[in-house]
């Protein structure tokens, strides 16, 4: 009897992307006519700075090579301009250019980590955190933030109880996908003094790091004294000049020897690309008045959103302070079924929205299983059209359940 090639267990077990799974179900309701507006991934409407697409079209070069595996010293001199005018304080040689922060961190966890360390991230979190640990064989040890708070960091003594002879790094993205979250000065200090305690890595996704709201002020790890050989940032031209097709992220620390390592692991998949490179020198250049002009594009749509869902009946949503995503609660028996139900069953006028349940954003079983991640990277009368739809969504949804009045009492006011 003949029989199949077996796939790996490691493919079995790695984790689909709660973000994308949806898809097949979104694809059908267009097929069926129905218009869908999706919520359900940070895919920016915004146009992409003009200097960037320009860059593309006047390209000259005879020869599409390969370009150095750390990224080109142009284009590597360029981000420098950019991050120390951010008082980043770094040079080229502290900078290692890959393919979308995708690449930085899986190759990140690749060199810090053997298999079965451990890294504990506060959740929720970027899916495919989990995904990327899972390659990596890394342990997530989650530790919970609360939506009651606005999904602050959580105390540092729940952090110390998962310290363990396997901890080797603190992960956070700030501002934070899915939560929109933006860390205090205060919050880093603490993270700053926990790692330096236990001597641990401290990761952090700065790939929204344009996106920050009410005159609130961006703050790195990297603008913390002290903290040279733990801080490994990782970023992407995606969000900051929605180019999120270019493909292009970088690596950046000022530890010789994590650098080092790195470029062992940046060499084996020899180099990143030369044309997003090309755009992402021009994307350096880009004026001040493109990130004002989105960013208060990006606040009247927080502003609608949030408002729009606190007045849904049973709904809670905080109000983040950056990044373009909010996760907020809701008044159904399973936010996965909803959100199946709204592409499957719903149609209002021929309209249904794409939304991302949050459980996927949980590593902890079972948490997040009423909250949908949201994404405002519509323009306003789509978002506002999908509102409308989901409000009547929601009074239609045979699961819906009825929310405590102590979480009332406690979120809305």
């Amino acid at each position: 009897m003949r029989t199949m090639p077996q796939i790996s267990n490691k493919g079995k077990l790695m984790p689909a992307s709660p973000i994308r799974k949806l898809t097949p179900f979104a694809e059908r309701a267009k097929q069926q006519g129905k218009k869908v507006y999706h919520l359900n991934i940070g895919q920016p409407d915004i146009e992409t700075p003009k200097g960037v697409l320009d860059a593309i079209k006047h390209i000259d070069f005879k020869v599409w090579a390969y370009t150095q595996s750390e990224g080109t010293l142009s284009y590597r001199k360029k981000l420098v301009e950019y991050y120390n005018r951010a008082n980043y304080n770094v040079s080229v040689d502290d900078i290692l250019v890959t393919s979308g922060a995708s690449e930085a961190i899986v190759i990140a966890m690749q060199s810090c980590f053997d298999s079965g360390d451990e890294v504990i991230i506060p959740e929720p979190f970027y899916a495919n955190y989990n995904a990327f640990a899972w390659m990596s064989s890394v342990t997530v040890k989650p530790v919970l933030s609360v939506i009651e708070n606005g999904f602050a960091l959580p105390p540092i003594k729940e952090f110390e109880k998962l310290i363990s002879d396997k901890t080797k790094a603190i992960f956070i993205c700030n501002p934070n996908n899915p939560t929109g979250y933006l860390y205090s000065y205060e919050e880093l200090v603490e993270l700053k003094n926990l790692c330096l305690k236990y001597d641990l890595y401290l990761f952090a996704d700065e790939a929204y790091r344009e996106f920050c709201y009410d005159g609130n002020q961006f703050l790195s790890p990297m603008h913390l004294e002290g903290l040279d050989e733990h801080v490994i940032v990782f970023d992407s031209i995606s969000k900051r000049y929605s180019a999120c097709g270019a493909r292009l992220g970088c690596f950046i620390t000022k530890n010789k020897k994590v650098i080092e390592t790195a470029l062992k692991f940046a060499q084996a998949r020899l180099s990143p690309g030369m044309v997003a490179q090309i755009a992402g020198e021009a994307a350096v250049d880009t004026p001040q008045s493109y990130f004002d002009k989105v960013n208060k594009e990006y606040t009247e749509r927080r502003n609608m959103l949030v408002a729009a869902l606190n007045k849904m009946e049973g709904v809670y949503c905080p109000n983040p302070g950056g990044a373009f995503y909010v996760v907020a609660k809701f008044p159904v028996d399973d936010a996965e079924n909803f959100c199946q139900w709204m592409l499957e069953e719903f149609s209002h006028d021929n309209q249904t929205v794409m939304m991302a349940p949050a459980a996927g954003f949980y590593s902890s079983p079972g948490a997040g299983k009423d909250q949908i991640r949201l994404a405002y990277v519509l323009n306003k009368e789509d978002l506002a059209n999908a509102m409308i739809c989901l409000e009547k969504a929601l009074k239609e949804y045979p699961g819906r359940t009825l929310i405590g009045e102590s979480f009332e009492a406690k979120g809305k006011n």
